[in-house]
């Protein structure tokens, strides 16, 4: 979430059976989950960069559309077998992001419960028949060459366990923040070829500078991105906005920068960038029909029963079992459930 930093921690409980909190080593690989006949991964299959569009793998440009978890260490309990049908079935959302901080409690406490827990919830993402974004959620320090020597550790035993799957997206580094382009560049080019050392074509997604807004909050220039790309194929650039109070000059700089380069949104909400405060529907609007226009994919924040406003649940709704319609969600919950509704056209060849 940008700029959020979150004071108490609730007791995260995995509740999915993939998720092997505290063994002592990576347990051994599991067969596989067929993706669903007719769902999103098994329709579209391995993806592809094609030119600036995200393409599945007849080479056909789609958009993908979805949610992301809130940080797992604190609301893995709405992420269990009734809150992933929904959001599969009567969601029809094509992507799970898999929102793993690195810091605030996070997998730096416990790298093998938090890989496992992973591991968990991309099966589960799988048997759904959803892509599976696994976000290194590196947000605070904001350079992500801090976490470099954590990040190639897990995304090694990720992409190892996981490179038969055409279904996952590795998101290698969240929002860097009050670092320049050229330090995230480098970071990339390190970690980027350890993911192909185990999977050749899997999608890699590159968190921009400025809060993942290729600079613009941090008062850079977009293009420095754009002339300065990161030496990798099948690599795709992230953008961040908060509609509450990203604008029009952010809405033109994903428009501009979505021409020159391929842009994936990882992560968005219609209120402030706190991930609290009124939303904003007007602007989100706005957002919503450049990135459908451009076939832009997108992931919302975030899948959870928070209190803050873009948390898709009432509070308490994740201690239930009750997830389909509207009746559990607060308003932005049912504004970007009608989004991922609508359903975008997959080609089938």
């Amino acid at each position: 979430m940008a700029r959020l930093r979150i004071a108490l921690a609730l007791a995260a409980t995995l509740v999915l059976p993939g998720a092997l909190a505290g063994a002592a080593q990576a347990a051994p690989a599991p067969a596989a989950a067929a993706l669903p006949p007719g769902s999103p991964a098994a329709v579209n299959g391995q993806l592809k960069v094609c030119g600036v569009k995200l393409c599945n793998a007849h080479g056909k440009p789609i958009q993908l559309r979805g949610m992301s978890t809130h940080g797992i260490q604190w609301y893995s309990q709405c992420v269990k077998s009734a809150s992933l049908d929904a959001l599969a079935d009567d969601w029809k959302a094509d992507v799970l992001r898999i929102s793993l901080y690195v810091q605030e409690d996070g997998y730096e406490t416990n790298p093998r419960k938090f890989t496992d827990m992973v591991h968990g919830y991309i099966e589960e993402a799988t048997k759904r028949g959803m892509y599976a974004l696994v976000d290194w959620h590196q947000l605070d320090p904001g350079d992500p060459n801090y976490n470099l020597s954590r990040a190639k550790t897990f995304f090694k035993e990720i992409a190892q366990r996981h490179k038969n799957k055409t279904n996952i997206i590795y998101d290698i580094a969240n929002e860097p923040n009050e670092v320049s382009w050229s330090k995230v560049k480098s970071y990339a080019e390190k970690v980027i070829p350890v993911i192909r050392g185990e999977d050749s074509d899997g999608l890699v997604l590159v968190g921009t500078n400025g809060w993942s807004t290729f600079g613009h909050s941090d008062g850079d220039d977009p293009q420095d991105v754009v002339k300065n790309k990161v030496s990798a194929s099948n690599v795709m650039y992230t953008f961040h906005f908060y509609a509450g109070e990203h604008g029009s000059d952010y809405l033109n700089v994903l428009s501009k920068v979505s021409d020159q380069l391929p842009v994936f949104v990882t992560e968005f909400g219609t209120q402030k960038a706190s991930g609290d405060g009124s939303n904003n529907f007007t602007q989100s609007q706005k957002y919503i029909d450049l990135m459908n226009a451009k076939k832009i994919s997108w992931v919302n924040w975030n899948f959870s029963d928070d209190e803050r406003s873009g948390a898709v649940f009432k509070p308490g709704t994740c201690s239930g079992s009750s997830f389909t319609g509207t009746s559990k969600l607060k308003p932005a919950g049912a504004w970007v459930r009608d989004r991922i509704r609508t359903a975008d056209d997959f080609p089938t060849s």
